[in-house]
């Protein structure tokens, strides 16, 4: 077994009301003037005021309009609100897109140059604020990870911030907090927590200790996501889908993902279709071209679903599971082709060019993928 390095977030707080451990922890972390950083979709469910009621005092400041996939200009229009209030910490509620700003938001509190400095591995080494992560959907693992992403517009690219200071000092997850997830976004954030720990499984950095948690997340998940997804109300399939996604994030947290990930980045920045349903639609046509690279971990992942029988061949179970996931999502109503999304077919080579510069994700991936290999995955998908 090779060196590696595991990491999450300084506390784990898990199971129906944690949020009630919410005030203890801020006092412990010495945070007094404080900033809720949110969405509209939160704001509006009543899980904002359910948060607010439970701390002794109004924040400071509540920052309740950060838009999915968030560019990097509206968190530094954020950054100079929280500057000129003098907070002395913030708490991240809401999907990836809160969090993931909140945690950039926490770290470059007193960073003196230009957010866009940030993109790439380790430009930051210090985080300035204490940070507490509560999500309100399943499916990103933000909470649990040393990532936070945004849109770039001069490039139409999303980019990755990555640094152990993103990590929160404390990430509360409670299900209950998922029950207003709309279905839409109970459907694309849950097979993006799929596919962060199938990508995770298969990926070169994968460990032991990644591979157990991607392996019970894929468990949960799968079993979980179209109960959730029918019945929101359903608080057992809310808890297994919290918990798979929190396992999931943990294992992409330490071992990446790979090309599916890679792949979604420019619908994303260049369409603005959201992190979640980009993977989605993306999964089945990357994991065809993965398959014969990682077979016998695909294999391992058919059995464990328990999608084929002891009679079928390695082979044969492999398209069991890629079959099965497609179903999957068609069961949660994800659309099949990007052509659905009103995507033109005459710009997938560009897209092509901008996933093969995502090396940071690509190098994970079981097969090394050429620009053309990748432009033929959009045409598959399209």
């Amino acid at each position: 077994m090779n060196i590696s390095e595991f990491k999450t977030a300084g506390k784990l707080i898990t199971g129906l009301g944690a949020v009630k451990a919410l005030p203890s922890e801020m006092s412990r972390l010495s945070i007094h003037a404080f900033a809720i950083v949110t969405d509209k979709g939160v704001s509006s469910s009543g899980l904002l005021e359910h948060i607010k009621q439970l701390l002794p005092n109004n924040a400071v400041i509540v920052i309740d309009d950060i838009p999915p996939e968030p560019e990097i200009t509206v968190i530094e229009e954020k950054l100079q609100l929280l500057r000129q209030k003098k907070v002395d910490g913030v708490i991240a509620l809401g999907g990836g897109s809160a969090i993931d700003s909140a945690k950039i938001l926490a770290a470059a509190y007193d960073y003196p140059g230009n957010l866009s400095s940030l993109f790439g591995e380790n430009t930051l080494e210090k985080r300035a604020l204490p940070l507490i992560a509560i999500p309100t959907t399943a499916g990103t693992g933000s909470e649990v990870t040393n990532i936070a992403i945004l849109c770039d517009p001069e490039t139409q690219m999303k980019k990755g911030i990555v640094s152990h200071c993103l990590l929160p000092d404390v990430a509360i997850v409670a299900p209950e907090m998922t029950k207003t997830c709309p279905k839409t976004i109970t459907a694309a954030s849950g097979i993006d927590a799929f596919v962060h720990a199938l990508e995770a499984y298969v990926s070169v950095n994968a460990t032991p200790i990644t591979d157990a948690l991607a392996e019970k997340a894929l468990t949960l998940i799968f079993k979980a996501l179209p109960h959730a997804y029918n019945n929101g109300e359903n608080l057992s399939a809310r808890e297994d889908m919290a918990t798979g996604s929190l396992m999931a994030g943990l294992a992409f947290g330490n071992a990446g993902v790979g090309a599916v990930h890679a792949l979604a980045y420019p619908l994303g920045g260049r369409f603005h279709l959201s992190h979640g349903m980009s993977n989605a639609v993306m999964l089945p046509h990357v994991m065809k071209v993965n398959a014969p690279f990682c077979s016998e971990k695909l294999y391992c992942v058919a059995k464990l679903l328990n999608v084929c029988e002891s009679h079928h061949t390695k082979d044969e179970a492999v398209q069991l599971l890629l079959t099965a996931i497609e179903r999957l999502c068609r069961n949660v109503d994800i659309p099949q082709s990007l052509k659905h999304f009103d995507i033109p077919e005459d710009c997938l080579s560009e897209l092509a060019i901008e996933a093969s510069k995502v090396t940071r994700l690509l190098r994970n991936n079981p097969k090394q993928l050429s620009v053309e290999e990748i432009e033929d995955i959009y045409r598959h998908a399209f």
